[in-house]
């Protein structure tokens, strides 16, 4: 498995993969969320390692009520796009979170649609 829990120790990491994505671009939106995955648990980071390089970064909202995770923030290093790093990163958000359904935000559910038609084009 290449996901691994955010710790704060790499936080300067993963606002430098949040900062990709338009909507978190500034300073005090980067910081905020930051904060929201450190100190609420039903939010979760995790960041994408391949041997010793921080390749990507995903961030979820838990509601174990309802066996759902929330897509809330997706991105991969501009050097690795085109490699399906972030279909493999959603794949194993479905190992960590076995019998939970994925959804998605306006931002999220675009990609996490296209996830779904690239598995469903596999299966046949």
């Amino acid at each position: 498995m290449k996901l691994i829990r955010f710790k704060k120790a790499q936080e300067k990491i993963a606002m430098g993969f949040l900062s990709y994505i338009p909507s978190e671009k500034m300073l005090r939106k980067l910081q905020e969320t930051i904060q929201q995955y450190i100190c609420n648990e039903h939010w979760q980071l995790f960041l994408y390692k391949d041997h010793e390089d921080y390749i990507g970064l995903v961030g979820v909202e838990v509601n174990d009520e309802a066996r759902t995770y929330t897509l809330h923030h997706i991105s991969v290093n501009p050097s690795f796009r085109g490699e399906g790093i972030g279909h493999e990163m959603m794949k194993e958000l479905q190992t960590i979170f076995p019998g939970f359904q994925c959804e998605g935000t306006d931002f999220t559910r675009p990609f996490i649609d296209s996830c779904l038609r690239r598995e469903e084009g596999a299966d046949r």
